[in-house]
Order: structure tokens, then sequence, then C-alpha cells
């Protein structure tokens, strides 16, 4: 990594910092508020770098940043001078008391996302489009035949293309085909973006020119009809609803009209689309994929230039809660999606050196999405951390909840044996992640 690149890496380095220190200060804040002991409170794993000795507690950072922990003397009391029976031991404190100190690190990360969340609607303000609803920037489709003519300026069969407002398409349901065509002679040689299956079956990004002056004659680009192309949809089109969903400014719009379309293959979707001046119904059945979600064959983008917008007064509080549901909603559901299509989606998680370079990137676009970035990633971090898997907080959760079903804990053995291995296999994946995450750091 460049000089520039750690330098552009190291606020998101401080921002899963201080979600980590949060996390466990949570912990740390509802032990001590209750007078319960808490003899540790360390960032990372493994070896200790640094530490610090205080009167009851000792502050570590340690060598694997792959989260913290805050420790509790109750496993060698008599080692730290503190009876076996005392109450302030977390074990022999009620279900409750041991339930908040536990659940404190989540309910810490998700308070410090909405503060993060107020401070930016009220200081540097949320992206807006600037007009309602989603725009289709480009039509997508698969070349099916070409002429000649386009056969030498490198166009194939099989190849996948998305075109914009400067091309159009004539559908023609006898024959199910359509021909690609220009709306007006050009004067500038139109680009188009090409993916093209090579003979490993990965795909790569090709770009192909369309000279100017050549008008429709003798081009001939024919394309397999999809969904947007088959029910009339056209490139620039702006969709303003989607089964009565109406959509505003947000950006998050986007990820609702995708979420309708891939939840709905097969079944109509009633669109309201403003085409110019014109407002006009279409009903666009999506096509399955290979993974039995829908999808039209069109890009999504917002409705306009970004701009932010800022709240004042009390409003700051009520939009900063809006964000945040959607930010939530978001998260659970990009769970779901993990557990119900997990062999589709799962290289797409990413470990912290994945989270590190994305929030690079943003410090490089735009250094007020940083705001985002820390408010998205601790929700991430809350909603991960309640999941009941040995060695997260869900865990310990579920073995309260067990205890308290049972009248009594399950043996210390069992629980030990489970958290132990819980962790073990929570070290490996985070290791795995930062392999395999900085290898596609590296150029090929």
């Amino acid at each position: 990594m460049s000089i520039s690149g750690f330098i552009s890496a190291l606020p998101a380095i401080a921002v899963l910092a201080a979600l980590i220190i949060v996390h466990e200060l949570g912990h740390f804040m509802a032990a001590r508020l209750q007078g319960i002991y808490a003899n540790r409170f360390s960032i990372g794993f493994g070896p200790i770098l640094w530490k610090y000795q205080g009167p009851e507690t000792e502050y570590a950072i340690r060598a694997f940043p792959l989260g913290g922990f805050v420790g509790f003397p109750d496993d060698d009391p008599e080692e730290n001078n503190i009876d076996p029976n005392d109450p302030n031991l977390l074990r022999n404190r009620p279900i409750l008391d041991r339930a908040i100190v536990i659940s404190a690190g989540v309910i810490a990360n998700l308070i410090f996302a909405y503060l993060v969340l107020v401070l930016q609607v009220g200081t540097v303000g949320v992206l807006k489009a600037e007009n309602p609803g989603v725009t289709i920037p480009r039509i997508v489709a698969e070349v099916s035949q070409v002429g000649p003519k386009a056969a030498d300026l490198g166009f194939k069969p099989g190849d996948t293309i998305s075109f914009d407002q400067t091309l159009d398409y004539v559908f023609n349901p006898q024959t199910s085909s359509a021909d690609l065509i220009f709306k007006k002679t050009t004067n500038e040689p139109i680009q188009l973006p090409v993916e093209r299956k090579k003979s490993d079956g990965k795909s790569e990004l090709v770009r192909l020119s369309l000279p100017a002056g050549v008008g429709n004659d003798g081009l001939t680009i024919r394309l397999k009809p999809t969904p947007a192309i088959r029910y009339g949809l056209k490139p620039g089109d702006a969709i303003l609803a989607a089964n009565g969903q109406v959509f505003d400014r947000s950006i998050e719009e986007q990820a609702t009209l995708r979420k309708i379309i891939q939840e709905n293959p097969g079944t109509p979707i009633q669109l309201k689309i403003q085409r110019d001046e014109q407002v006009l119904s279409l009903v666009v059945t999506p096509e399955a994929t290979p993974d039995g979600e829908g999808r039209i064959g069109t890009a999504l983008a917002p409705n306009g230039k970004l701009e932010r917008q800022r709240a004042a007064g009390f409003a700051v509080f009520s939009a900063a809660a809006d964000e945040f549901q959607t930010i939530v909603n978001q998260t659970i559901d990009g769970f779901a999606q993990l557990i119900s299509r997990f062999t589709s989606v799962a290289d797409q998680v990413g470990g912290p050196v994945a989270i590190v370079a994305a929030g690079a990137r943003i410090t490089q676009s735009d250094a007020a999405n940083l705001f985002y970035f820390a408010a998205l990633i601790s929700i991430n971090l809350a909603v991960i951390n309640i999941l009941p898997l040995p060695a997260l907080d869900g865990g310990h959760l579920a073995f309260l909840l067990i205890e308290g079903l049972r009248g009594k804990p399950l043996p210390t053995k069992i629980q030990d044996g489970v958290m132990q291995t819980g962790f073990m296999l929570l070290l490996g994946l985070g290791i795995f992640l930062i392999i395999r995450d900085t290898a596609n750091l590296i150029p090929q």
C-alpha cells in the first residue's frame, strides 16, 4: 500500500478502533455501574503489545485486531483476593444483571450509531437525489445476433451490453427479439461497455465503439429481450412507484426497488414511470435468475444529481431515526440473505481489511460519508454480536436463556468447550478474511 493509500485508510482504521472501544466500554460500564468486578479491558486478542495496570483493571492492546473483550475474575477469584461467594462476581449475580452486562456492548453500538447519524444530519447533511424516484440510466441485454458491420466493430453473440439514452431498441413480439437502433445520426462515437465471457468461464469488461454518423444503416445488433425490453422500459425512465411503494429522494430507494424486483420473479409489478413530460403505468414481470431471484435487465441510479440536505432543530432527531431504521432494516435483510443464499453471497463477506479499504475509498471520494460509514459498521457490529453464536454476546445470552429455563446453568465444562470452540472458529475466519482481502488488494 502506498503512503497516500495508508493515510487515506487512517480515518477508517480510527472508526473501527472507536467502534470496538465503544462496544467494550458498554460491557465495562454496565458491569462497573452495577458494582461487578471487571479486571481486564482489552482491545484485540492474543499477545499483549501494551498494557496499563489500574487499581482494579488491566487495560491492554493486543496483537490481533479482531475485536476486544472485558475480563472478569470469575474463574480465579482467589488469585485476585476475592471471596468465591462475593456477590459482586459476575457469576454470582442474578440472570438479569448478567444479561445487562452481556447485551450492553450491542446497546452501546446502537446508541453510538444513532448519535453519529444525529451529528451527520445536523452538520454535513444526508445525501438526497435531486428528484424523487429511481432512474434507469442503462438497459442491459445479451446480444443474440450481429451483422457483418457490427462484427467488424468487435461485437459478438453472447456479449452483454448496456446502453443509455443515445441508443434505443425496437422490440418485435412475433420473433421475440429486439434490434438496437440509433435515435439519430451521432456526431461523436458511442462507447458501449460490453461484458464478455472468456474461455475459462470468467467475464471481462471491454469497451467497443460505434462510429460517429453511422445512424441505423447496415448495423445489426440483435438482443435477447429482457423484461425491461419486453414490457417497454427505456433508458432515462424514472420509476416513481412500484406496487404502490412511492419512492422519494433517498439514495436507499434503489435498494428498495431492487428488493421488490428480486422478490417477485414471475410476478407482475405495477410501475409508475415518468418519461420526459409523461407519466405512464407499466406492468413488468421479472424473470427468474439461476438463484431464483427476479431481474428485469436494467441498471438503477438516483434520479438526478446528489446533494446534501441538512435538518435543523428537533427535526435532526427524527431524520436521524429514519436513517437509523433504514440501516438496521438493510443490515438485517443482508444477514437474512447470507443465510438463505449463502453460496451466492458468501464471497461478499468482508473482514477488517476489506472494511478499511472501503472506508479509505469513502474518505478519498467524500470524507463526509465517514459518518454514514461509522453508523453502518456500528450497527453491523451490533447485529453480528447479538447472533446466538458461540463466543459472541448472543451466545452468552443463549446460555443465560437456557439457565433461566432449566433453573440452573449448564455445566461449566460444556459452556467453556462451546465458547472456546466458537472463539477458535471465529478467530480462524477472521484470519482467513484478512489474508483473502489483503490478497485481493494486491494488483494482479
